[in-house]
């Protein structure tokens, strides 16, 4: 398949009564904050503009990402297309901007979720967002009292719809009980599959039976399903968080990327790229649990989100998903050194 269409994308609902988006979004991310620098500001700017154009209307960020720095860096195309994109953004996480990477502070009570959304949508320059995630989960603070407040921001028309990231089936029930969520933000890739775990009681499960949608973020692994490492570890820049995740350091990373193996066998054979056939992967299992599902892999170029958006119209085979059935269960390291604050971490 061509790796380059200007054939737009299909789209999908966000949970019941949520807006309509395309099937992918783009995680907005790395273009200012996380991955190292950004080398080249007015490509991550036009990369923005081709995701519209490709039917991505999905765009994500957080109040956290380069300490607001993030919001700010796409207001500018926000405010420009408004009316056309679904505007995501999180509160939650607080770090220290000398430790950048470091420990982080959870805040889930409701002076601190009024006055986060007042940051945020000063940095986005908007009236209102239309999808706000609780980023993570501080079991101290009751759900009710976290979800209460945030739906207090629905009846203020500060919100659109509410959304939860990482969190425990049974928190997304819970929540969900309190007012609608339309969607939650959890991992899911080839490399993780926490959400699939637990059976019926799973957030993949619930999540279905909710009708609410899963939105995975790091479906390509933090790049590592691109094939771009070797050696993680001498390849990642500074200022790069990938750095201190377990995945690519020392020996794990070597592990992970003979993992790659058969993404690799499957892309040579489809005239496609190892990030088409992981991101198609994610769309394909989805649909095992009957799932609307946005995936959000971030890019900052326009010859990747070409790529990525192709992903949308590639469909495997049931031999090639049993070829890559094994591979999450052979991964070497966790996700976070710190796992206390995901949902595999309060299971």
């Amino acid at each position: 398949m061509s790796n380059s269409t200007n054939e737009t994308i299909a789209t999908v609902g966000l949970g019941a009564g949520g807006p309509e988006v395309g099937v992918q979004g783009l995680g907005c991310m790395g273009m200012s904050w996380g991955y190292g620098p950004t080398h080249d500001e007015a490509e991550a700017r036009a990369t923005l503009e081709r995701a519209l154009e490709l039917g991505v209307t999905l765009f994500d960020t957080a109040d956290v990402y380069g300490f607001g720095r993030n919001e700010e860096f796409i207001s500018p195309f926000v405010r420009a297309h408004r009316d056309r994109i679904t505007l995501a953004t999180k509160f939650a996480i607080e770090r220290d901007a000398s430790d950048p990477f470091g420990n982080m502070r959870i805040h889930n009570d409701r002076p601190y979720i009024r006055r986060a959304i007042e940051g945020s949508l000063r940095r986005l320059g908007v009236d209102h967002v239309d999808l706000y995630y609780m980023h993570r989960r501080n079991p101290e603070v009751p759900l009710e009292e976290s979800v209460g407040a945030m739906a207090e921001l629905v009846a203020e028309g500060k919100v659109k719809h509410l959304g939860l990231s990482e969190v425990t089936a049974k928190e997304l029930r819970a929540a969900h009980a309190v007012h609608p969520i339309a969607a939650v933000q959890s991992e899911w890739s080839l490399f993780t599959r926490d959400v699939e775990g637990g059976g019926a009681n799973s957030v993949a499960a619930t999540a279905a039976e909710l009708g609410v949608a899963l939105v995975p973020f790091s479906p390509l692994g933090r790049g590592f399903l691109t094939g771009s490492f070797v050696q993680a570890e001498q390849e990642l820049t500074e200022g790069d968080s990938r750095r201190l995740q377990p995945r690519f350091t020392g020996d794990n990373a070597a592990t992970n990327a003979a993992l790659l193996e058969p993404i690799r066998k499957i892309a040579e054979a489809r005239g496609a790229t190892l990030a088409q056939i992981a991101l198609a992967w994610v769309q394909q299992r989805a649909q095992v649990h009957g799932l609307a599902v946005v995936p959000i892999p971030g890019t900052r170029t326009r010859a990747r989100i070409e790529q990525n958006t192709g992903a949308t119209r590639i469909e495997l085979s049931a031999d090639e998903l049993a070829a890559l059935e094994p591979i999450a269960g052979q991964v070497a390291g966790a996700r976070y050194a710190d796992m206390s604050l995901t949902s595999a971490g309060r299971e």
